[in-house]
């Protein structure tokens, strides 16, 4: 017969899971997003809701876990070097959020008159930003990498490594029989075994954790490799929490320190799974622990406590955010994001009513505006990218630049493409204008003494004023191969003499760009392709001038082939449709095979 409590607990992992399934693909649907819907199930099936669980916490507490994982995971992509970079991020404009939101945080919690000991704690558990909140939405978003993503993973680094002090501030503030009743070490030591923790897992990452990997991975057995991840990603997290540092700073580190490792990408798939079901099981968990009997009888206080401090927290994210050199539409963007209070302030809280320095109601009360305020920003992040961004994107778009020079060679873009052609003829005396549509990358450029202008070049009054009617060269050195193909066709309607050079993407596109007008179409891959390929076959033993001979007949051939397919190109049809062009390509491999067999089979 089977055990009354473990059937208990599957009808609860049931429960659960059920409600997940139901309810989260729904909100998906409809465009309020997954986070919503794992709050929406746990609201339905919580305490406040149809009682099917009483006590969120405990699933709170398991499900962090998942943001650990996040952390690791996020780690693994970052390199130490790539760590370095965002220092300045991290320590800069990361202190200078937290602290200014500190003071007028606790400045608005004076406002609604508590004694500044109650205000600050309150202020400094909204202004830690909730880890699970925003990865989760960065992670939708596909932004884990970008610029701004990695800003925002920045300061929230720096919200994890304030627990210790923040603790410490608790226990000073606390009244002299609390300090009594919860002594605990001096700061200094706490620094100090922080410290010491942190020295031991980088020495373990860089010494033991790659020989961990390789003894388990040459076992062959796969579920000892994920019980291994599991070991690093949960033993790490545990040594920080342990050190009074959080949980999720630990599995950051090490996946720093496996950032390198050739096990990385195992890792990343042994991981996910967990991060994904757990960061599921802490939304739903948050949900269920918002008691709406209590937001209720308190409502004005609560409802405005909530509004309130989000503002507030929000502004000073934009203004820190212009102050640190975000344009508009990313700060706005951070501010929204990053408005909600976190989950660190559950325990902060805590820690506070344990030791007398708010009270149990003071407690409810901040703990209800703190899960209200993770509540309510997916909402908020939802009517800001359909109703505000838009706007302020439109605002946030630069004109372009007035041009005052007018040369022979114009060059437009100034990627990694356009940078090599760029040096190229300034060592050889020419200085091409330069238009260029990223902002940052002007501002970089400029610092290397190379002028560029900003703008579209698929407007004809920019490519005017920069004189294209009488210019003699243009290379088009774009990514985007619609945008080459336009400006192509435009500048030789305009100027039929002018050389045009132009980027092309595959060979189909070299046809389209002959079509519209090019002299010289220059794949940007297959040159390369080309040379490693010579470098192949020397490293096979080829004697090195019959490589050359081949890469050039290779070439020239190829060349060849394509004019031949641009013949039968019929841009109506797919690549692979076109029964004639894929006769032109097969006997035109076939052709080149022949022709490098009888090199090959030449003797010198």
């Amino acid at each position: 017969m089977a055990d009354v409590g473990s059937t208990n607990q599957l009808v609860s992992v049931v429960t659960l899971l059920g409600a997940a399934i139901l309810v989260v693909p729904f909100f998906k649907k409809i465009g309020l997003g997954a986070v919503l819907g794992y709050l929406a199930a746990g609201l339905i099936i919580g305490p406040f809701g149809l009682q099917l669980f009483n006590d969120p916490q405990s699933i709170i507490h398991l499900a962090e876990l998942g943001v650990v994982m996040f952390l690791f995971l996020i780690g693994l992509e970052m390199q130490p070097k790539h760590l370095w970079g965002l220092r300045k991020y991290i320590f800069g404009m990361g202190s200078l959020q937290i602290l200014v939101a500190i003071v007028f945080l606790t400045s608005l919690g004076m406002l609604y008159g508590a004694s500044w000991q109650v205000a600050f704690i309150a202020g400094s558990g909204f202004v830690l930003t909730s880890t699970a909140v925003v990865m989760q939405t960065l992670s939708d978003r596909g932004e884990m990498t970008s610029d701004r993503g990695k800003r925002i993973i920045a300061v929230l680094l720096f919200e994890d490594l304030l627990i210790v002090p923040l603790l410490a501030v608790v226990s000073f503030l606390a009244p002299e029989s609390s300090q009594v009743l919860n002594a605990q070490a001096p700061f200094w030591q706490s620094i100090a075994i922080a410290i010491g923790a942190l020295a031991l897992l980088i020495v373990a990452g860089i010494w033991g954790f790659n020989p961990l990997f390789r003894i388990s991975a040459q076992t062959k057995i796969r579920e000892l490799m994920t019980a291994v991840a599991l070991f690093v990603v949960l033993g790490s997290a545990l040594l920080m929490e342990a050190s009074g540092l959080s949980l999720a700073i630990g599995a950051f580190i090490a996946g720093v320190l496996l950032s390198n490792s050739s096990f990385r990408h195992q890792l990343e798939v042994d991981i996910d799974p967990f991060k994904g079901l757990l960061l599921g099981l802490f939304f739903l968990g948050v949900g269920m622990s918002l008691d709406l009997v209590y937001v209720f009888e308190h409502w004005l206080l609560i409802i405005g406590g909530v509004f309130a401090m989000m503002l507030m927290k929000g502004l000073v994210i934009y203004v820190v955010a212009r102050l640190t050199g975000s344009n508009q539409e990313d700060s706005l963007d951070r501010a929204v994001v990053m408005a909600q209070g976190g989950e660190f302030a559950f325990v902060l809280f805590s820690t506070a009513a344990l030791q007398n320095v708010i009270s149990a109601e003071m407690q409810a009360n901040m703990t209800a505006i703190v899960v209200l305020s993770m509540v309510l920003t997916p909402v908020f992040i939802i009517l800001h990218q359909k109703f505000i961004a838009p706007r302020f994107h439109k605002q946030d778009k630069r004109p372009n630049d007035p041009i005052d020079e007018q040369n022979e060679i114009i060059l437009i873009g100034l990627g990694r493409f356009g940078q090599v052609i760029n040096r190229l003829l300034r060592s050889c005396g020419f200085n091409p204008t330069i238009i260029e549509y990223d902002v940052a990358l002007i501002g970089q450029m400029k610092k290397l003494g190379i002028k560029s202008y900003f703008g579209d070049a698929t407007h004809p009054d920019l490519l005017k004023r920069a004189g294209i009617d009488t210019a003699k060269l243009l290379i088009v050195a774009l990514d985007n191969p619609n945008k080459i193909t336009q400006i192509v066709k435009h500048v030789r309607s305009i100027n039929p003499h002018i050389q045009i050079i132009a980027r092309a993407y595959d060979r189909f596109h070299v046809i389209e760009l002959t079509r519209a007008g090019s002299n010289i179409e220059v794949r940007e891959t297959f040159d390369s392709a080309l040379r490693a390929g010579k470098q192949a076959l020397q490293a096979l033993g080829i004697d090195r001038d019959k490589v050359h001979e081949i890469g050039n007949e290779f070439f020239g051939r190829n060349r060849h082939g394509v004019k031949l397919m641009a013949e039968t190109y019929d841009p109506s049809l797919r690549q692979f449709e076109n029964e004639k062009m894929l006769q032109v390509i097969i006997e035109e491999d076939q052709e080149t095979m022949m022709v490098i067999q009888q090199i090959l089979q030449r003797e010198r």
